[in-house]
């Protein structure tokens, strides 16, 4: 068996379905690089906001900063507000934690820092690593 797929590809036929097959492959790796600088082509990048009295923090527990979009760095309340609170709620968050996500636009309250969330009331969300 092994000696029949040799003598096939050492044969004018062989070589001719080697050289088809090495172009459709070809094709298709182009084809999907293509696709896939498209893809990330339309996402906006990334922009990190520290505050303006601190540098890069070292660790997450020991600074806060946000991440947010290019289109989103216009909004001020946006690049100073780092703490979240619901006007419903007794809990605080960190911007970007899963339970400052669950709080409708309307019912958002903002704060500068941990002690001025404490003074207005409210306590440390539980599920909000880091805080």
């Amino acid at each position: 068996m092994n000696g029949k797929i040799k003598e096939f590809l050492n044969s004018d036929k062989g070589k001719d379905l080697f050289i088809i097959l090495i172009v459709i492959l070809v094709a298709f790796g182009s084809f999907g690089l293509g696709r896939l600088s498209k893809v990330e082509e339309g996402k906006e990048p990334i922009e990190i906001i520290y505050p303006e009295d601190q540098t890069a923090p070292s660790s997450l527990e020991a600074s806060v900063f946000e991440a947010t979009t290019a289109s989103e760095s216009s909004s001020t309340i946006l690049a100073t507000k780092s703490f979240v609170a619901s006007k419903n709620g007794t809990k605080y968050h960190f911007s970007w934690c899963s339970g400052a996500k669950q709080i409708k636009e309307e019912n958002k309250i903002w704060f500068n820092s941990r002690e001025e969330a404490e003074k207005a009331g409210y306590t440390k969300a539980a599920n909000c690593k880091g805080l």
